[in-house]
């Protein structure tokens, strides 16, 4: 079965050079997705460059975060609501059969009813990895009856860590009214989740669609970039390993957490000792503050 081709933890297949002298070998990303080096060049510069600029520690630094929105990038509200399903979902694990290659994974639980509508957790993997990554969520999803949907980027990572949001921002779009077209799903609990590059990205396009997604799960973001408008304020929770090698700690700490915090929205932060990784005792303690914090608006 699919699950149990699965590593139990949150994994990367990237088989960059950067990979291969990196200290550790599961549970990490391996491009530093920050928005500014101390010379002043930026993320996305980085990758034009290639990955292997980023084997030396120079990633350290960034400037002031801000929540003052960009008005000059495209919009990034998502049209996908929850709503009556047409079509019956496939229990257990599905691809999501929207793309040949790269595609996704939709979870839904054997003991999902129509009758009682689920929390959905949306996954985004890092870079050089793919919805599959997620290995031990279809399990907690199980033990939680929540749906997990786990998308793969159209490229190598998300496309606003490459440039600027475009394929991958439409393809989520599609695999969320997917998801919706097929399970009765509570609104009020549904949660857009990342590790790495992919936590990056959900902080970025999570506080545009703060009407559509409750919580924000940001499992060792490196940035995020605020674009107008501003929708709503998701319940965000933040984790980072102290001694993260890959993005340092105090991306999260000392930057994105009380940029967060100081314009008023609602943020949690547990700090590990580890690197850049998902730790299952982190996965639960995110999981258990989604599900089980009181109303989520």
């Amino acid at each position: 079965m699919l699950i149990e081709a699965m590593a139990d933890r949150v994994t990367n297949t990237s088989t960059s050079s950067v990979e291969a002298t990196a200290s550790r070998s599961s549970d990490r990303d391996v491009s530093n997705p920050i928005t500014r080096t101390r010379s002043g060049m930026c993320r996305r510069d980085f990758v034009k460059g290639g990955l292997t600029a980023l084997a030396t520690p120079l990633l350290l630094g960034c400037d002031v975060l801000s929540l003052e929105p960009d008005s000059s990038r495209v919009s990034l509200r998502l049209a996908a609501r929850p709503g009556t399903p047409t079509a019956t979902p496939t229990l257990g694990l599905s691809q999501l059969g929207l793309e040949d290659g790269r595609d996704g994974l939709l979870y839904v639980p054997e003991t999902y009813s129509a009758d009682v509508p689920a929390s959905l957790f949306v996954a985004l993997h890092g870079a050089g990895g793919a919805g599959e990554n997620w290995a031990s969520y279809p399990d907690r999803a199980e033990a939680r009856g929540m749906v997990l949907l786990a998308p793969d980027s159209r490229g190598s990572t998300w496309d606003m860590i490459r440039g600027d949001f475009g394929p991958d921002l439409e393809f989520l779009d599609r695999a969320l009214q997917h998801t919706f077209d097929r399970c009765v799903i509570d609104p009020t609990r549904i949660a857009l989740a990342g590790f790495s590059d992919g936590a990056s990205y959900a902080l970025s396009l999570g506080i545009s669609n703060g009407d559509l997604f409750s919580h924000l799960v940001a499992y060792s973001p490196g940035f995020f970039e605020a674009t107008d408008p501003l929708v709503g304020k998701p319940k965000i929770y933040v984790s980072h390993g102290e001694g993260d090698e890959i993005l340092p700690v105090t991306l999260s700490r000392d930057g994105i957490v009380p940029t967060f915090s100081g314009e008023g929205y609602d943020v949690t932060y547990e700090e590990f000792d580890g690197g850049h990784e998902v730790p299952s005792e982190i996965s639960e303690s995110a999981l258990d503050w989604f599900l089980g914090d009181g109303p989520a608006n």
